[in-house]
């Protein structure tokens, strides 16, 4: 059945609603595990004993707290955009829509270049886990070796990946789940001996420490362990019947991510004191003193560092496996909608971009070697520049959905008649766009006390002129204009 208004009528099928040569192959199970996932890695199972010895046991769940409302803001107005208009492009089809078609093009490229990077620098962790087993082994062997894995995995079809990624992301659900079990347990003095009650909440400076400075620091840590959410958007486009999947996976996965971070951070703040000076360490070669291997250790967990090694190690591929998605996608997307070489839109037989593919597999290879070179100093800069890329990614969501939901209403539409809407507009994507914009700016803020440190500024902060340039050089070579909203494209298309 149809209507007189085409922004209303569905397709009986999906596949009505995907024009390309994508195969729509994922389902609500896909697209959960795809965006918890993506939330889950080191960050958590690693990183967060240095947040919590950094700001306490109380600083840390207050950060960790609000960047998860800044995460719930951003997928509520992703949601909405993605279930609306679900395509690969995702990203740089909402800014070229609703912004402009030079926002839409800087966009897409900064999220290519930030999952490109971000596979290279899985790539240098998962040979960083190996050496736990086999110190003395070649790392570029395990990388290339990882690598490959990775790319067939993304060659075989999006089903295979989709099927890839939910068993990558179980093992990190489990594990998290299994440790919030047992650390309960010991919390309430049912296991590994008498209860520790409140008193790592209360020694020393406790449950706050270093005051809001602190805070502020985690603040930013925690942010960059929940990038990898938005991939939702960007599988959209291969989602099985997205406008039921989408909302599903939008709303299942906060509270899921919001419960697994909340959760282990409290676990550890009640059964580690901030004080433990092992807690400091940090990096996924230093898994024997993760506050995830200390727990289950305490808890007389076999093998710990072990088990918690082959966790992480599932984790690092579960990133890259994502990673090489995302930005495949993004870079035959950008090519289908002429901002990329066209010979990058073509598809095989199952669905799968593999010029993209083959393209973005090389790069990141490439970005690998940098690791390898001149002490790593090239690396460094480029993973710099992607950890900042993703929030850039984040402003671009909000700021896109601002303007998405304003040309909607604009156009005579009610936003009633949305498939998905999104909660608290407009305050919603304004405090996203807020909060992200103090994450950015004050994520070494510490470069600028005392005297500015131009090198750490300028390491800092590449990402930032790098988009900047992409946006207005576009702007400059096309003289692309502002979208007036009245004119915006709204065609489910």
């Amino acid at each position: 059945m149809t209507t007189n208004d085409p922004l209303t009528d569905r397709a009986d099928s999906a596949e009505a609603q995907q024009p390309s040569g994508l195969k729509r192959e994922l389902k609500a199970r896909h697209l959960n595990m795809i965006a918890i996932g993506g939330a889950i890695g080191t960050g958590l199972f690693v990183a967060s004993g240095a947040s919590i010895s950094q700001a306490g046991p109380g600083g840390a769940l207050l950060a960790y707290a609000g960047i998860g409302v800044m995460v719930f803001l951003l997928m509520q107005s992703l949601g909405e955009m993605a279930t609306y208009l679900p395509v690969a492009g995702s990203f740089e089809a909402f800014g070229t829509r609703f912004v402009s078609a030079s926002f839409g093009f800087a966009t897409g490229w900064n999220y290519w270049f930030n999952w490109a990077i971000t596979v290279a620098a899985e790539l240098v962790a998962a040979s960083l886990v190996m050496r736990y087993w086999l110190p003395d082994s070649a790392a570029w062997i395990w990388s290339a070796l990882f690598l490959t894995i990775l790319f067939l995995l993304n060659a075989a079809s999006v089903g295979v990946f989709g099927e890839s990624e939910f068993w990558f992301a179980g093992i990190k659900v489990i594990t998290v789940l299994v440790f919030l079990g047992i650390g309960v347990l010991m919390i309430l003095g049912i296991l590994s001996g008498p209860s520790p009650g409140l008193s790592n909440w209360t020694t020393g400076e406790a449950p706050f420490v270093g005051g809001p400075a602190s805070v502020l620091a985690i603040f930013m840590i925690a942010g960059f362990s929940f990038q990898g959410t938005e991939l939702i958007a960007v599988a959209a486009g291969e989602a099985d019947h997205p406008e039921r999947t989408i909302p599903r996976a939008i709303r299942a996965v906060f509270m899921r991510i919001m419960l697994f971070y909340i959760g282990a951070i409290a676990v550890i703040g009640f059964l580690l004191p901030y004080t433990d000076p092992r807690l400091l360490e940090q990096g996924v070669e230093t898994v024997a003193v993760s506050p995830f291997t200390l727990v289950f250790e305490r808890a007389g967990v076999l093998g710990a560092a072990t088990l918690l090694n082959a966790v992480i190690l599932t984790s690092i591929l579960s990133a890259g496996n994502s990673g090489m998605f995302a930005s495949t996608r993004m870079l035959y997307a950008l090519a289908l909608d002429g901002k990329a070489p066209r010979f990058l839109s073509h598809t095989n037989s199952r669905g799968v971009p593999m010029p993209a593919l083959l393209a973005t597999t090389a790069v990141g290879g490439l970005c690998f070697l940098t690791s390898l070179m001149g002490e790593g100093k090239a690396y460094t800069w480029l993973v710099n520049a992607s950890g900042l890329a993703g929030f850039i990614t984040w402003m671009g969501i909000a700021w896109c959905h601002y303007r998405f939901r304003r040309a909607y209403v604009a156009q005579g539409h009610d936003p009633a008649d949305l498939p998905y809407r999104a909660r608290w507009f407009p305050l919603g994507p304004i405090v996203a766009l807020t909060m992200c914009a103090v994450v950015i700016v004050g994520q070494n803020y510490e470069a600028l006390v005392g005297g500015i440190k131009w090198h750490e500024l300028a390491s800092s902060y590449i990402g930032l002129p790098l988009f900047l340039a992409l946006w207005f050089g576009h702007k400059w070579a096309t003289s692309s204009q502002m979208v007036r909203l009245e004119e915006a494209d709204l065609s489910r298309q």
